[in-house]
């Protein structure tokens, strides 16, 4: 089972779309369920230490939803960039190591609290380019999907 936890909703119907396609076609491959909680309003105006308390309540939502026993991989701007190939590999090594529940986590728009990092068992880099959380929900799934591909030796896209 794969979970993607994400903070905030998805709201433009075109990236809601896009991501419910992919759980479908990931779903021909292994169970995955998208669970979202609720981020926090962020203006601009806040100072560092308003914004410290976001990313801490955002973090504290994030791991009420991870349970014990999940191999938690957290998409973070400071973590390890990972190929195609490379995220096909952990899937199937974690699998065969009988690791059954993975969960990507996608933190709020402020950064990721100090906790969320401490529970991570590994931190992902998508890219070196900063996307919107919601098209990075899209991106991930879209990923995980070609990961499958990738473990069936099924034709994928370059």
């Amino acid at each position: 089972m794969i979970r993607v936890i994400a903070c905030g909703r998805m709201r433009e119907k075109w990236m809601k779309e896009g991501a419910a396609e992919y759980l479908k076609r990931i779903g021909a491959y292994d169970r995955i369920e998208v669970t979202e909680v609720a981020d926090e309003k962020a203006p601009q105006s806040n100072s560092d230490a308003e914004n410290r308390k976001v990313k801490e309540i955002e973090g504290a939502r994030l791991l009420r939803a991870i349970h014990e026993n999940e191999y938690v991989i957290l998409l973070d701007l400071a973590g390890k960039t990972c190929s195609s190939e490379g995220l096909a590999d952990k899937i199937a090594l974690l699998q065969t190591r009988g690791q059954s529940r993975i969960d990507f986590v996608i933190g709020g728009s402020l950064g990721l609290s100090d906790e969320l990092i401490r529970r991570a068992d590994d931190r992902w880099k998508i890219s070196d380019n900063t996307f919107p959380h919601q098209l990075c929900r899209i991106i991930v799934l879209e990923q995980i999907y070609r990961a499958f591909r990738i473990m069936n030796n099924e034709p994928y896209h370059k």
